[in-house]
């Protein structure tokens, strides 16, 4: 595993990590999730191992939110900034995704180019698949996708530290961190709480809370596979239920596939091997697809 610095318009330097060979004729961009990065999620390991022993590369994407806590490279400035999802910048999802893209497909040159996410990740790959005038990306995986306001009714602490970062936004405390973690797992500024409830660019799945907009799965261009687990607790009672409505307003459903990973929680413990496989199975049947279509 290599370590990547991928530069973004507004001067961050990103931290990614590949795995396998840049000569490779395949890429999967991996995008994380919120606060989940290579060092901590063995699912993004065991896929990054797997594929690129199979002769596919894998850029692990760790987007701006990926760490808690981490000193970002400002080019623009010269210096050291401190940021992660305790300090997030949600608006700037797209911008972090198309850094990635650009990279592997005009820095290394790719010759084929599958975007993946898992969790926010996959809320990330919609917005910039559904917005991006480029026909960089040839395929797609969406993996636990997250119906953000559906999710801020069920994860832990999320009223009172909305209600809270409020209060301290309006006294004009917005760069402190509220004294509970998140949804129980995460550091955050009061601004980064309502920044991420108003992200509107990720309320792209919104099939529990119908609170949020379609119009992104619809504009996405490529084909692409749905992967839940079974027991995903963020997706309401019928996980398989939830992606295949998520695929029926993308414009190539009848071509995508959805895929339930039976047992599998929302990160997939204990079956992070079982999720790589069948993220490798994904990529070689649109690779043979793919080639088939040239005959």
């Amino acid at each position: 595993m290599d370590i990547l610095k991928v530069k973004t318009p507004r001067g961050l330097e990103l931290a990614g990590a590949m795995f396998g060979n840049k000569t490779a004729d395949t890429v999967l961009i991996m995008v994380t999730g919120i606060c989940s990065n290579i060092f901590q999620n063995e699912l993004l390991y065991s896929t990054g191992e797997l594929l690129s022993k199979n002769g596919i590369a894998v850029i692990i994407a760790h987007a701006h939110d990926a760490f808690s806590c981490f000193a970002y490279t400002d080019f623009l400035t010269g210096k050291q900034r401190h940021s992660g999802v305790f300090k997030a910048e949600f608006d700037m999802v797209y911008e972090d995704v198309e850094a990635y893209v650009n990279y592997a497909k005009n820095e290394i040159g790719f010759k084929n180019v599958i975007l993946a996410g898992h969790s926010l990740g996959s809320n990330k790959i919609i917005n910039y698949l559904g917005t991006t005038p480029d026909d960089y990306v040839d395929y797609f995986i969406i993996s636990s996708p997250v119906d953000i306001m559906h999710w801020w009714k069920v994860m832990p602490n999320v009223d009172k530290c909305f209600a809270m970062a409020e209060k301290w936004v309006q006294e004009g405390r917005g760069n402190d961190i509220l004294p509970f973690l998140f949804g129980g797992f995460s550091p955050m500024t009061a601004n980064t709480v309502l920044g991420f409830y108003n992200a509107d660019n990720l309320k792209n799945c919104p099939v529990l809370s119908k609170d949020g907009e379609t119009n992104s799965l619809f504009k996405m261009k490529p084909r692409g596979s749905f992967i839940i687990g079974s027991k995903d607790s963020v997706t309401g009672d019928s996980p398989k239920s939830f992606m295949e409505t998520l695929n029926s307003w993308t414009k190539n459903s009848k071509q995508n596939q959805v895929i339930e990973i039976e047992g599998g929680s929302h990160i997939f413990y204990g079956k992070h091997e079982i999720y790589a496989k069948t993220v490798l199975d994904c990529v070689k049947k649109y690779l043979k697809t793919s080639v088939e279509s040239l005959k």
